[in-house]
């Protein structure tokens, strides 16, 4: 299996299958001498770690990291930097009955197809568990760019059609949840005090890889900069985002990108997530022998998955914007 790295000069390799012994991730590219704060990157993975609350899967994980190569005396070497974090609590007997069956929305069929040998249970290698190795490369990302004054937030604001209010929203997770089903959401994620000139033309472009980084997470189905798709409804007049001669910008429809590169606003973009495959609802499918078949599902599993993806936008969005300004090399000289 290819392709399980991601970056340019700062780049992860994730490992490991959500019901394996572990998962990891090695960081390569790091600059050396860097006071690293492994609290922080413990604090955004429990942002994401399951069982927190009856919103979640009931999965209890800790999520604690073992940091085994990479760092000494409180400061990075330069090395790769590498993380594990033990699976404690995989129950595969809950997947012991549909291991010959394609789960609808799930990865069954393609990676069967594709693959012929690999490890189904919790999704194996496609399950949103990988998502703990992007949170760990972007948390370290994330203390890179502090040095800049860089933040980045992302927050839920769309569950279904409901929007803003966030605990309306959180009623209607718990009603599908009752239903048996799940529903889809969207994540706004802002980046500040970007400087201008971060991104490559043509093909490095900062959008480019952001909807790249984006879209290869695990349920992630478009990916909007700026204004997005309403940008069909308008003329340019109301489009182009008017400049001043001290450098300001009178709006931000363009999401802070133009021709690929930073223009020193806020970066702006927006991710929908697709409804969690896992349901309680007697589905419809095929099995490994081509034969119809309906199955009802067993286990633990979010009823809206993107309840835990702000965390893991931050971390994707941390690396893109870390690795093109180490590949500028001016912002780090």
């Amino acid at each position: 299996m290819a392709s399980n790295s991601f970056g340019l000069i700062y780049r992860f390799t994730s490992f490991g299958e959500s019901h394996g012994d572990c998962l990891g991730v090695i960081l390569d590219g790091v600059p050396s001498n860097f006071p690293l704060d492994l609290t922080k990157i413990q604090a955004d993975l429990d942002r994401r770690k399951p069982g927190q609350n009856k919103l979640m899967s009931q999965r209890k994980e800790d999520d604690d990291f073992e940091l085994v190569s990479g760092y000494f005396e409180g400061k990075t070497t330069g090395t790769p930097l590498t993380f594990l974090v033990r699976n404690k609590d995989q129950k595969s007997r809950s997947y012991t009955d549909i291991v010959n069956l394609y789960r609808p929305g799930h990865a069954d069929y393609t990676y069967h197809k594709k693959y012929k040998n690999y490890n189904p249970y919790g999704g194996g290698r496609s399950s949103a568990r990988e998502t703990l190795a992007r949170v760990i490369a972007g948390s370290v990302a994330k203390q890179f760019l502090e040095t800049f004054n860089i933040s980045i937030e992302a927050q839920l604001t769309q569950v279904g059609d409901i929007k803003g209010s966030v605990d309306l929203m959180h009623e209607e997770i718990l009603r599908v949840k009752k239903l048996g089903n799940s529903i889809g959401g969207k994540i706004e994620v802002r980046a500040k005090n970007i400087p201008v000139g971060v991104g490559e033309p043509i093909y490095e472009k900062l959008d480019a890889r952001l909807a790249y980084a984006f879209m290869s997470i695990n349920a992630v189905k478009a990916v909007e900069i700026g204004d997005g798709v309403e940008v069909v409804t308008k003329m340019g007049s109301e489009n182009n985002d008017v400049i001043r001669k001290d450098g300001r910008f009178e709006s931000n429809h363009s999401g802070g990108i133009l021709g690929g590169i930073s223009t020193g606003q806020d970066l702006l973009a927006s991710v929908s997530i697709k409804p969690t495959p896992s349901i309680f609802v007697t589905q419809d499918t095929i099995n490994k022998n081509n034969e119809e078949v309906q199955f009802d599902l067993k286990g633990r599993h979010d009823p809206c998955v993107a309840l835990r993806a702000p965390v893991i936008i931050e971390a994707m969005m941390a690396q893109v914007v870390f690795d093109l300004m180490l590949l500028d090399g001016s912002f780090f000289s």
